[in-house]
């Protein structure tokens, strides 16, 4: 998983609440037992004018041009900003990782649902809470600036503007360590991997007839 300590990056404002986890990313998408490829898909009913389907060629489907990440001025945006309850919905794993293979690393918003917030800290991508007035401030920044960038610091916690105005923010300690240390679940289960081995060998040691293939199964 890939590490966050601090990142850089444009601001794209979604400016609506309630963004459910079908709208991040449809469910006819979630067919593939892939982890990859969601990206394309992101937000579909948004970006495009046509119902999509997994298969398609994106390229040739044509785009609502009244959606804020269909417009030129937030191409390559890293960061979503965004209104209250982000997330809600199902249960859905795919939501982050189609905002993360889309290109985003974080997204700010007064509130999140608890399953959302729960899988993007697993997956890498940082869902960051500040308050209504902060996240309302920063929509009127975005809006009135081309190119406005954030700049994230999850060691000092703060959202950092390029005039100098600092917002601080609130996550887990362990969660931290995570993202800091680019540790999913897998990661964190590797690092104990010699403990594993050892109780493996004093395992079989002690029962050696674990380690005995049953007659007519090959390996």
């Amino acid at each position: 998983m890939q590490a966050f300590t601090v990142h850089k990056g444009l601001v794209a404002p979604l400016d609506r609440e309630n963004v459910d986890t079908d709208l991040i990313i449809p469910k006819q998408f979630l067919k593939s037992i892939k982890r990859s490829g969601f990206g394309p898909n992101l937000f579909d009913e948004l970006r495009y004018l046509d119902h999509g389907e997994p298969g398609m060629d994106n390229s040739k489907r044509p785009l609502n041009p009244d959606f804020i990440l269909n417009h030129s001025r937030y191409k390559n945006a890293s960061i979503l900003l965004a209104r209250k309850n982000f997330g809600c919905g199902s249960s859905r794993e795919h939501a982050p990782w189609a905002l993360g293979q889309y290109g985003f690393r974080a997204v700010i918003a007064p509130s999140f649902a608890d399953i959302f917030y729960n899988n993007s800290f697993k997956n890498g991508f940082l869902p960051i809470v500040l308050t209504d007035l902060e996240v309302s401030r920063l929509f009127d920044d975005v809006k009135g600036f081309v190119g406005y960038e954030l700049t994230i610091d999850l060691v000092r916690q703060e959202v950092q503007t390029g005039d100098g105005r600092v917002m601080s923010f609130q996550i887990d300690p362990f969660r931290k360590h995570c993202l800091l240390n680019g540790l999913d679940d897998i990661g964190l289960t590797l690092l104990h991997a010699d403990r594993i081995r050892a109780f493996e060998a004093e395992r079989l040691a002690r029962h050696p007839w674990l380690n005995v293939e049953p007659v007519g199964v090959k390996a």
